[in-house]
Protein backbone atom coordinates (compact mmCIF):
# COMPACT_ATOMS: atom_id res chain seq x y z
CA UNK A 1 0.00 0.00 0.00
CA UNK A 2 1.30 3.42 -0.88
CA UNK A 3 1.75 5.73 2.08
CA UNK A 4 0.65 8.83 0.19
CA UNK A 5 -2.61 7.19 -0.92
CA UNK A 6 -3.39 6.05 2.62
CA UNK A 7 -2.55 9.49 4.00
CA UNK A 8 -4.65 11.23 1.38
CA UNK A 9 -7.53 8.83 1.95
CA UNK A 10 -7.33 9.25 5.71
CA UNK A 11 -7.47 13.05 5.47
CA UNK A 12 -10.29 12.80 2.93
CA UNK A 13 -12.43 10.61 5.20
CA UNK A 14 -11.53 12.68 8.25
CA UNK A 15 -12.89 15.75 6.47
CA UNK A 16 -16.08 13.86 5.60
CA UNK A 17 -16.48 12.56 9.16
CA UNK A 18 -15.88 16.11 10.43
CA UNK A 19 -14.66 15.74 14.05
CA UNK A 20 -15.60 19.37 14.85
CA UNK A 21 -19.30 18.53 14.71
CA UNK A 22 -18.82 15.63 17.14
CA UNK A 23 -16.86 17.82 19.54
CA UNK A 24 -19.65 20.38 19.43
CA UNK A 25 -22.36 17.76 19.98
CA UNK A 26 -20.66 15.93 22.86
CA UNK A 27 -19.30 18.98 24.68
CA UNK A 28 -22.65 20.81 24.62
CA UNK A 29 -24.67 18.08 26.36
CA UNK A 30 -26.38 19.13 29.58
CA UNK A 31 -25.54 17.73 32.07
CA UNK A 32 -22.01 17.00 30.82
CA UNK A 33 -20.92 13.44 30.20
CA UNK A 34 -18.94 11.70 32.88
CA UNK A 35 -15.59 10.30 31.63
CA UNK A 36 -16.87 6.70 31.56
CA UNK A 37 -20.04 7.76 29.72
CA UNK A 38 -18.04 9.68 27.14
CA UNK A 39 -15.75 6.70 26.61
CA UNK A 40 -18.71 4.34 26.13
CA UNK A 41 -20.52 6.66 23.70
CA UNK A 42 -17.35 7.32 21.71
CA UNK A 43 -16.44 3.64 21.46
CA UNK A 44 -19.91 2.38 20.57
CA UNK A 45 -20.49 5.04 17.94
CA UNK A 46 -17.06 4.48 16.37
CA UNK A 47 -17.54 0.70 16.19
CA UNK A 48 -21.04 1.05 14.75
CA UNK A 49 -19.83 3.57 12.17
CA UNK A 50 -16.94 1.26 11.22
CA UNK A 51 -19.33 -1.64 10.61
CA UNK A 52 -21.59 0.55 8.46
CA UNK A 53 -18.67 1.90 6.42
CA UNK A 54 -17.16 -1.58 6.07
CA UNK A 55 -20.41 -2.96 4.66
CA UNK A 56 -20.70 -0.12 2.16
CA UNK A 57 -17.02 -0.45 1.22
CA UNK A 58 -17.33 -4.19 0.61
CA UNK A 59 -20.77 -4.39 -0.97
CA UNK A 60 -21.83 -0.82 -1.75
CA UNK A 61 -20.83 -0.85 -5.41
CA UNK A 62 -22.56 -4.20 -5.97
CA UNK A 63 -25.75 -3.06 -4.24
CA UNK A 64 -25.86 0.18 -6.19
CA UNK A 65 -25.31 -1.31 -9.63
CA UNK A 66 -27.09 -4.65 -9.26
CA UNK A 67 -29.92 -3.99 -6.82
CA UNK A 68 -30.74 -0.30 -7.28
CA UNK A 69 -29.27 0.21 -10.78
CA UNK A 70 -27.53 3.41 -9.67
CA UNK A 71 -24.19 4.51 -11.08
CA UNK A 72 -21.39 5.77 -8.84
CA UNK A 73 -21.52 9.23 -10.41
CA UNK A 74 -25.19 9.59 -9.44
CA UNK A 75 -24.35 8.77 -5.83
CA UNK A 76 -21.45 11.23 -5.88
CA UNK A 77 -23.67 14.05 -7.12
CA UNK A 78 -26.47 13.26 -4.64
CA UNK A 79 -24.08 12.79 -1.73
CA UNK A 80 -22.25 15.98 -2.65
CA UNK A 81 -25.50 17.97 -2.60
CA UNK A 82 -26.53 16.60 0.81
CA UNK A 83 -23.06 17.17 2.27
CA UNK A 84 -22.95 20.70 0.80
CA UNK A 85 -26.19 21.59 2.59
CA UNK A 86 -24.68 20.42 5.88
CA UNK A 87 -21.56 22.52 5.32
CA UNK A 88 -23.60 25.53 4.21
CA UNK A 89 -25.72 25.32 7.37
CA UNK A 90 -22.56 25.34 9.48
CA UNK A 91 -21.16 28.38 7.66
CA UNK A 92 -24.41 30.35 7.90
CA UNK A 93 -25.67 29.35 11.36
CA UNK A 94 -22.54 28.28 13.22
CA UNK A 95 -23.91 24.77 13.83
CA UNK A 96 -23.90 21.53 11.85
CA UNK A 97 -27.25 20.16 12.97
CA UNK A 98 -30.33 21.92 14.24
CA UNK A 99 -30.97 21.22 17.89
CA UNK A 100 -27.71 19.30 18.34
CA UNK A 101 -26.64 21.56 21.19
CA UNK A 102 -29.81 20.71 23.12
CA UNK A 103 -29.59 16.95 22.73
CA UNK A 104 -30.37 15.40 26.11
CA UNK A 105 -30.61 11.69 25.38
CA UNK A 106 -28.50 9.50 27.63
CA UNK A 107 -27.29 7.29 24.78
CA UNK A 108 -26.82 8.83 21.36
CA UNK A 109 -24.04 6.46 20.31
CA UNK A 110 -25.91 4.70 17.49
CA UNK A 111 -28.48 7.30 16.45
CA UNK A 112 -27.68 10.02 15.65
CA UNK A 113 -23.93 9.83 16.41
CA UNK A 114 -22.83 6.73 14.47
CA UNK A 115 -25.42 7.36 11.76
CA UNK A 116 -25.86 9.87 10.30
CA UNK A 117 -23.28 12.07 12.11
CA UNK A 118 -20.23 9.84 11.45
CA UNK A 119 -21.37 7.41 8.74
CA UNK A 120 -23.49 9.93 6.88
CA UNK A 121 -24.37 10.33 3.19
CA UNK A 122 -21.07 11.99 2.33
CA UNK A 123 -18.93 9.42 4.15
CA UNK A 124 -20.82 6.48 2.66
CA UNK A 125 -20.57 7.96 -0.82
CA UNK A 126 -16.87 8.58 -0.29
CA UNK A 127 -16.30 4.98 0.87
CA UNK A 128 -17.96 3.50 -2.20
CA UNK A 129 -16.29 5.81 -4.70
CA UNK A 130 -12.87 5.61 -3.02
CA UNK A 131 -13.06 1.80 -3.06
CA UNK A 132 -13.92 1.79 -6.76
CA UNK A 133 -10.77 3.81 -7.51
CA UNK A 134 -8.22 2.66 -4.93
CA UNK A 135 -9.52 -0.77 -3.94
CA UNK A 136 -11.23 -2.18 -0.87
CA UNK A 137 -8.10 -2.79 1.30
CA UNK A 138 -6.89 0.80 0.86
CA UNK A 139 -10.35 2.12 1.68
CA UNK A 140 -10.69 0.01 4.82
CA UNK A 141 -7.27 1.13 6.06
CA UNK A 142 -8.02 4.81 5.39
CA UNK A 143 -11.46 4.74 7.00
CA UNK A 144 -10.16 2.83 10.03
CA UNK A 145 -7.41 5.38 10.68
CA UNK A 146 -9.83 8.29 10.15
CA UNK A 147 -12.35 6.75 12.56
CA UNK A 148 -9.62 6.21 15.15
CA UNK A 149 -8.52 9.84 14.90
CA UNK A 150 -12.13 10.94 15.19
CA UNK A 151 -12.46 8.68 18.24
CA UNK A 152 -9.54 10.48 19.89
CA UNK A 153 -11.19 13.84 19.20
CA UNK A 154 -14.45 12.55 20.70
CA UNK A 155 -12.68 11.28 23.81
CA UNK A 156 -11.18 14.72 24.42
CA UNK A 157 -14.26 16.66 23.29
CA UNK A 158 -15.08 18.01 26.76
CA UNK A 159 -11.61 19.49 27.23
CA UNK A 160 -11.54 20.83 23.69
CA UNK A 161 -15.03 22.29 24.09
CA UNK A 162 -14.09 24.11 27.29
CA UNK A 163 -10.94 25.46 25.69
CA UNK A 164 -12.80 26.70 22.62
CA UNK A 165 -15.45 28.37 24.76
CA UNK A 166 -12.79 30.07 26.86
CA UNK A 167 -11.25 31.72 23.79
CA UNK A 168 -14.58 32.18 21.97
CA UNK A 169 -13.42 30.00 19.09
CA UNK A 170 -16.33 27.55 18.84
CA UNK A 171 -18.29 29.54 16.27
CA UNK A 172 -15.31 30.32 13.99
CA UNK A 173 -14.09 26.71 14.12
CA UNK A 174 -17.51 25.36 13.14
CA UNK A 175 -17.78 27.84 10.25
CA UNK A 176 -14.27 27.02 8.99
CA UNK A 177 -15.03 23.29 9.24
CA UNK A 178 -18.31 23.89 7.43
CA UNK A 179 -16.49 25.64 4.61
CA UNK A 180 -14.10 22.69 4.25
CA UNK A 181 -17.04 20.26 4.26
CA UNK A 182 -18.83 22.34 1.60
CA UNK A 183 -15.68 22.42 -0.55
CA UNK A 184 -15.29 18.63 -0.29
CA UNK A 185 -18.96 18.28 -1.23
CA UNK A 186 -18.58 20.47 -4.31
CA UNK A 187 -15.53 18.49 -5.40
CA UNK A 188 -17.47 15.24 -4.91
CA UNK A 189 -20.41 16.49 -7.00
CA UNK A 190 -18.13 17.85 -9.74
CA UNK A 191 -16.29 14.53 -9.87
CA UNK A 192 -19.60 12.73 -10.34
CA UNK A 193 -20.69 15.20 -13.02
CA UNK A 194 -17.37 14.75 -14.82
CA UNK A 195 -17.81 10.95 -14.85
CA UNK A 196 -21.39 11.35 -16.12
CA UNK A 197 -20.33 13.66 -18.96
CA UNK A 198 -17.45 11.36 -19.86
CA UNK A 199 -19.85 8.42 -20.16
CA UNK A 200 -22.27 10.43 -22.32
CA UNK A 201 -19.67 11.73 -24.76
CA UNK A 202 -17.45 8.65 -24.76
Amino acid sequence: MEFQTVLGGTLYFLALINPASKIFLLSSRKPPYRPEELRMVSMRSSLAAFLILAVFTLAGDFMLRTVFHIQIYSLKIAGGIVLFLVGLSAVRKGRFFEGAEAHHLSDISIVPLAAPFIAGPGTLTGAISFASINGIPMTLVSTTIALFLNFLFMMTSLKIGRLLEAINATGPLIRISGLIVAAVAVQMALSGAEEWLREIFH
